[in-house]
């Protein structure tokens, strides 16, 4: 009866083998799934489409949605997630040329979403991947608004990027190739005939740009497509943030040699700096925040700028890199 009902109120489909796989990958994510799958069942689009999931050992209500929502539902347990690699095994299940990638707790914005995404593939047969827009929830808190809005994929402007080989990558410097590889799988689009040859890649975290820096220097291209859009943000504590900026810039540097903050003195400088926004970011918000924002704010402070540093320290001298759960 679930299943009959929510095809009655969805968007028409369009009968056919699907030309596009959306693929969820989830733990947990009953919070914000049905935000998720309602607005996927809003789209309007004129081609067939399925939506494959994994779920990694939910413990609340969130399999029992999918199966409801779902066309294809893989569980796997807890210890065998992985970035690269649980992204490879839902793209395996999946049938579409097309294949969308959503993490469990973003939200597209309007019901064209999907056909913007999907759009530049059939301009160009060199595009190996799009990404989307990010706009961060509204109950988000004033540092999390902050941050992401200077984050690229928070940007208004299009872009494609396209290199002729990947000598022209080696020549630049290390911000610049990160920024040329810039792409995002909390909401992308891939092409299966190009993700056969260049899987992802069993990783920690950053997948998605080691994924981009090997097709670019492959000859293909990626576009950022703004006009898609995805409401995704958190508001982690700060042992959590500290944890997923060590592992991330450990992993900058190792792909691209990228060492934001080099030294003690520039980590010195850099929290100091940071408190100081921090401070006064909370105590502009509107709607006003509780004073134990202002605590969150400080430790972000340290926790982010150190993170950066100690990451892609320990990468460059490549000690044994720290292990953290559920980052």
């Amino acid at each position: 009866m679930g299943r009959r009902l929510r095809r009655a109120a969805r968007m028409p489909r369009v009968v056919g083998p699907p030309q596009v796989s959306i693929v969820l990958v989830t733990r947990n994510g009953a919070e914000t799934l049905q935000s998720v799958l309602d607005a996927i069942d809003s789209q309007d689009v004129s081609f067939p489409f399925e939506i494959v999931a994994v779920d990694s050992g939910s413990t609340d209500s969130t399999r029992e949605i999918l199966q409801g929502r779902v066309d294809t539902l893989v569980t796997i347990a807890p210890e065998e997630f992985n970035h690269g690699a649980t992204r490879n095994l839902a793209v395996e299940h999946a049938t579409g040329e097309l294949v969308v990638l959503l993490v469990q707790d973003a939200v597209p914005q309007s019901n064209n979403w999907l056909a913007e995404l999907t759009a530049p593939f059939a301009s160009d047969p060199r595009i190996a991947g799009t990404f989307c827009r990010q706009v961060p929830r509204t109950d988000a808190s004033a540092i999390t608004k902050l941050y992401l809005n200077r984050w690229f994929a928070a940007g208004e402007q299009a872009r494609r990027v396209a290199i002729e080989h990947g000598a022209t990558l080696d020549g630049l410097d290390a911000i610049e190739r990160l920024d040329r590889c810039t792409f995002d799988n909390v909401c992308s689009c891939i092409r299966r005939s190009v993700w056969q040859a260049h899987r992802f890649a069993r990783t920690p975290i950053a997948e998605d740009l080691e994924w981009a820096n090997a097709v670019l220097r492959a000859g293909y291209a990626i576009e950022y497509v703004p006009q898609a859009v995805v409401s995704h943000s958190h508001d982690r504590s700060a042992r959590y943030e500290f944890a997923r900026t060590y592992t991330l810039h450990r992993r900058l540097f190792e792909l691209f040699g990228v060492q934001t903050i080099p030294t003690l003195g520039a980590l010195v400088r850099a929290v100091v700096g940071a408190a100081h926004l921090h401070v006064a970011c909370v105590r502009r918000a509107s709607p006003p925040e509780p004073m134990r924002s202002l605590g969150r704010a400080l430790a972000l402070a340290v926790a982010w700028p150190t993170g950066q540093y100690l990451g892609a320290l320990s990468a460059a001298k490549r000690w044994t890199p720290l292990r953290f759960r559920g980052v």
